[in-house]
């Protein structure tokens, strides 16, 4: 059966789904059709054959129609509802799995509005930092379950994804011969420095039977719930793939959609959870990968598209190339510690600072709260007894600290670890986690009347730290010994702050000694410099 010769089988799954409905929606793409009813929706594969899958034969779809269900309903359980063979009655007509000859088959699906799909959410600006950290979660749990492999991934794998994607970005005519030499050699650069560490992580364990196409298109809100769907199910190869390859696919889209905050947010949360700080490295020339995939699928879609689409398409297949020739481009990795009494505005400047640091997806964010409840197993927003807060345990959750920014450092990224420090051995320390590495360092104290500290602390809710105003009170009347970091005022807006500390953390071009004297965002007569190895 040819794709021209379904018109009979999507001709009974409308009738199927228009009774007493509106007009059924179909949603065609080069390989399916989605037929939306108001509550159904079915998904029909088109009779095709293509280099890397084969839908030719109804048995052949059916069979891809099984796999989708099964390896989708990991992601999307209360999405998917079964795999219906379409088959052929006594008298011609056809039906849902009857005893007659199978004709065709399709996956059977809820239906969700088209507007609750991730990749409309971030356009209309409806998808919050709430919703993202709910799928970092889930994808640190799909990928933690997911069916290890050590036959597919590794650097040869890489390397035959480079090779192939040159050869599919030169027959799209998107680049001359001159870009595509150059984005291939630096492609192939990227993997001599890596390919060691990727073979490391396949004997690892990290290779895994992943999504293999999780882009903000494949990912929904469903029942609340951000939903992973649509995962590759036609080629095992594809979907085999390092887990941080898999992740760098939703990451690339946000950074590509210009949501920097949320890609660091969707990173920092899944690195919170997931076990896979030696592969921070990598997650730029993944990114990359990913958005040369874009660029040359969507600049094949341009060319059968009508005059004014094509433009478009075209335009983004650009954008998508711009992207991943830039996140190639080499960043400095350093470390920024920021500290100040508890209600300070920590965690907050360290998210509006951290998409903005080194390489994407921005800086690795390392909190002493967070790191404390990791370690007694309890979600990050979970009270701990006072027990968790002896000063034995504040120095374990120190050194794990130092010892977990000192790893994103090995691996050429930037780190922010945010803590307290208000202990001047605890302040040296850090910073000699990034002279030891010879890495760069900025230490910045938040600072402000302890009036405006307490009335942000009583004003939390579900909040990592388990501050209050009496552990605030203490940490007033703590000796501090002297502040050498760059000393900032905590009243003033926090972007206000990142403003005022972006321009002076140049990690590439370190300034050295004293800080120039203190602006509007700054405390009067404060002693603030830069500490730089």
């Amino acid at each position: 059966m040819s794709s021209e010769d379904q018109a009979e089988v999507a001709d009974f799954l409308t009738r199927a789904l228009a009774g007493g409905e509106p007009a059924v929606t179909v949603i065609r793409t080069h390989i399916s059709r989605v037929f939306l009813g108001r509550g159904r929706a079915f998904k029909l594969k088109t009779a095709v054959r293509l280099p890397y899958l084969d839908y030719s034969s109804a048995e052949r779809r059916l069979a891809m129609c099984r796999a989708e269900f099964d390896l989708n309903r990991r992601t999307a359980p209360s999405l998917y509802v079964g795999v219906r063979a379409i088959t052929r009655e006594p008298d011609g007509s056809l039906a849902f799995d009857g005893p007659g000859p199978l004709v065709d088959a399709v996956v059977e699906m809820h239906r969700f509005p088209q507007e609750n799909l991730f990749d409309a959410m971030v356009r209309t600006g409806r998808l919050t930092p709430e919703l993202v950290a709910t799928l970092a979660h889930r994808i640190a749990v799909f990928h933690a379950e997911a069916e290890i492999s050590h036959r597919h991934g590794g650097a040869a794998a890489m390397a035959a994804l480079v090779d192939l994607n040159d050869k599919a970005l030169r027959a799209s005519c998107l680049t001359t011969d001159g870009e595509a030499n150059d984005l291939a050699s630096r492609f192939r650069y990227a993997l001599l420095r890596h390919g060691a560490l990727l073979d490391a992580r396949r004997a690892a364990g990290k290779v895994r039977r992943c999504h293999g196409d999780l882009t903000l298109r494949n990912i929904c809100l469903f029942d609340g719930v951000p939903t992973p769907f649509d995962g590759i199910e036609f080629d095992e190869a594809i979907a085999t793939i390092d887990v941080l390859y898999d992740l760098a696919f939703v990451l690339m889209d946000l950074w590509h959609r210009e949501r920097r905050d949320l890609a660091n947010l969707l990173f920092n949360r899944y690195l919170d959870e997931a076990d896979e700080a030696d592969g921070i490295g990598l997650l730029p020339v993944l990114m990359a990968l990913r958005a040369t995939i874009r660029a040359h699928v969507t600049a094949v879609q341009a060319q059968g598209a009508g005059a004014g689409e094509r433009a478009e398409k075209l335009t983004e297949a650009r954008d998508y190339l711009d992207l991943a020739g830039s996140l190639l481009d080499e960043a400095q990795a350093g470390l920024v510690a920021i500290g100040g009494l508890s209600g300070s505005g920590k965690s907050t400047v360290a998210t509006l600072l951290a998409p903005w640091l080194g390489a994407a997806p921005g800086a690795r964010i390392l909190s002493s709260d967070r790191i404390r409840k990791r370690m007694h197993g309890v979600a990050a927003t979970t009270r701990l007894p006072a027990a968790a807060y002896e000063a034995s345990v504040s120095e374990q959750v120190y050194a794990t600290l130092r010892r977990e920014a000192g790893n994103v450092l090995k691996a050429g990224h930037c780190a922010i670890a945010d803590a307290v420090f208000d202990r001047p051995a605890e302040r040296s320390a850090m910073e000699r986690v990034a002279s030891g590495l010879g890495r760069p360092f900025q230490g910045v104290w938040l600072q402000a009347p302890t009036a405006t500290l307490s009335s942000r602390i009583e004003g939390r809710r579900l909040d990592p730290s388990d501050a209050t105003v009496e552990v605030l009170v203490a940490q007033a009347e703590r000796d501090c010994g002297p502040i050498t970091w760059w000393r900032l005022d905590a009243e003033r807006p926090p972007e206000t702050l990142r403003a005022t500390l972006l321009p002076r953390i140049a990690f590439g071009e370190p300034f050295e000694g004293q800080a120039p004297p203190c602006d509007d965002a700054g405390v009067p007569d404060a002693p603030a410099r830069a500490s730089v190895p």
